[in-house]
């Protein structure tokens, strides 16, 4: 079937797989009726709110009408995201191959809707489907606390691009957001900090305007539900064993010198603060903390734990973790963190989770924040069915790090970062980004499970900063994971 926009009125983002033209228009009137398959009805109430939200538009409440929409499920065993939409003069039909389906066909619809003198939908058939299972976003709440009704509106904005996963980066060194109710001293003291640098890296200008902030349970798990109606899947992260300072200033004892406390630093750099990961009582802080999280994340399969910019210092200096590396015959720091990965690995799989984290949870990775004696290569293995966000590092490394079995979301930094300027990373450079890179070997392709794009928090003290920075790059990050390579178009997406 081809592929063609005669009169340029199919504009839809993400770009469909196939888009037929056909004559005339769909009017939507008094008269006009939806009728859903059994079990869409979530998906029916979603679309109904938002026409008439969007143009005060209500359906007729006839039983039957010669103008209709029509919402089918598909009985065939697949269920993915796939749908076909139809529309013809008196008619339009979304055929999904799940609710999922059903939902992406009515975000397309949605955008097919002209609203001059009438609401009318061009005529056209639609087919569809996703060219990656992930398609995520990420946004920092740690560095700068955003509100429920904020984290709403993004994700209203991501679900209408279809995309299916929010990375909720919950912890950090600067703040703790999410409520613990086994250790209510992350929240009380851990989600507060009294200063906050400004001007950018290299600044030396604060702000000692106290910021705070923090998500109740009962707060998260209408977010949850939220998503959920919404076809989005959260993956909330939890940062260790680095950037713990906040987690740290709540618990002293947590860290390598518990007899020098910290507070929660309001300098937005890797800080040295570690979990002490040798302390059993460490490891049974982490496990009960995770073991909320997941109990709260109850439709989340995947759990992120970070494991990003860990600074070997203090595990240098510490004769505990010194004895600790010897008696279970690691190596080196680098050694340690991926037996302590390994180990919280091990209790997420126990909790029938996946594990998922930044790529130097590998061992391998060099970085300007490691120590020449423990940037090598180690001699431990991460656990198999670990998911491993590759964010920088060459193409190298993730050949490395898919030849060793791992999946992999595609989170190149230099193409997918939203806090990089729009000169850094114009419109068209996130555009043209593609998660499988050119020279990966084919047999390699299919470990790339999608792309994550990430809204750090570091310089985004306001929403109005922090839209300026996710639009319009977003609507180009969901066509890179939405639509096929053959049908992407930077000229037609303007």
């Amino acid at each position: 079937m081809e592929d063609k926009f005669l009169n340029n009125r199919i504009n839809v983002i993400p770009r469909p797989l196939v888009i037929q033209e056909l004559p005339g228009i769909f009017t939507l009137s008094n008269d006009t009726i939806i009728i859903a398959a059994a079990g869409c009805e979530n998906e029916l109430r979603l679309f109904k709110n938002n026409l008439k939200e969007d143009f005060n538009f209500e359906f007729s409440d006839k039983t039957d009408s010669k103008s209709v929409i029509k919402l089918i499920l598909n009985d065939n065993q697949v269920k993915d995201e796939s749908y076909h939409l139809h529309v013809d003069v008196n008619k339009i039909e979304i055929i999904g191959w799940s609710t999922a389906g059903i939902f992406y066909g009515l975000q397309t619809l949605r955008q097919l809707i002209n609203n001059e003198e009438k609401l009318t939908i061009p005529c056209v058939h639609i087919e569809d489907r996703p060219r990656f299972q992930w398609r995520s976003f990420m946004l920092d709440v740690a560095r700068y606390f955003k509100n429920t009704s904020t984290i709403k509106q993004l994700l209203n904005e991501i679900s209408q691009l279809k995309m299916n996963r929010f990375h909720w980066h919950l912890t950090d060194d600067q703040g703790w957001r999410i409520e613990i109710k086994k250790y209510p001293k992350l929240t009380e003291i851990g989600s507060i900090r009294s200063y906050s640098q400004t001007g950018g890296w290299n600044s030396v200008t604060f702000d000692n305007t106290i910021h705070e902030g923090y998500y109740t349970q009962e707060e998260i798990k209408e977010i949850i539900q939220y998503a959920n109606e919404r076809h989005i899947q959260i993956v909330p992260e939890i940062d260790m064993p680095g950037h713990a300072s906040a987690a740290i200033a709540s618990y002293p004892s947590l860290g390598c010198d518990p007899q020098q406390p910290i507070n929660v630093p309001g300098e937005f750099c890797i800080h040295d603060s570690v979990f002490n990961v040798a302390n059993s009582q460490t490891i049974e802080f982490l496990e009960n903390v995770l073991e909320e999280v997941i109990d709260l994340f109850s439709t989340s399969d995947v759990i992120h734990i970070g494991g990003d910019e860990v600074k070997y210092g203090q595990w240098e200096s510490s004769t505990e973790i010194t004895k600790f590396i010897n008696e279970h015959s690691l190596q080196s720091p680098a050694d340690l963190q991926i037996w302590f990965t390994n180990k919280i690995s091990n209790f997420i799989n126990g909790k029938h989770r996946r594990m998922m984290g930044w790529n130097e949870i590998m061992g391998d990775i060099k970085l300007h924040h490691y120590t020449i004696e423990s940037d090598i290569l180690t001699k431990e293995k991460l656990a198999q069915n670990t998911i491993v966000q590759f964010w920088t590092g060459s193409l190298d490394l993730l050949n490395t790090i898919i030849s060793h079995g791992y999946d992999v979301i595609n989170s190149y930094c230099e193409y997918t970062y939203l806090d990089y300027s729009h000169y850094q990373i114009s419109l068209e450079k996130a555009y043209n980004f593609d998660p499988i890179p050119e020279r990966l070997p084919e047999e390699y392709h299919s470990k790339i499970l999608g792309l994550g794009c990430q809204m750090w928090g570091e310089w985004i003290p306001t929403i109005d900063r922090m839209n300026q920075q996710i639009f319009p790059r977003l609507a180009a990050y969901a066509e890179v994971g939405w639509t096929s390579l053959k049908n992407k178009n930077y000229q037609n997406f303007q």
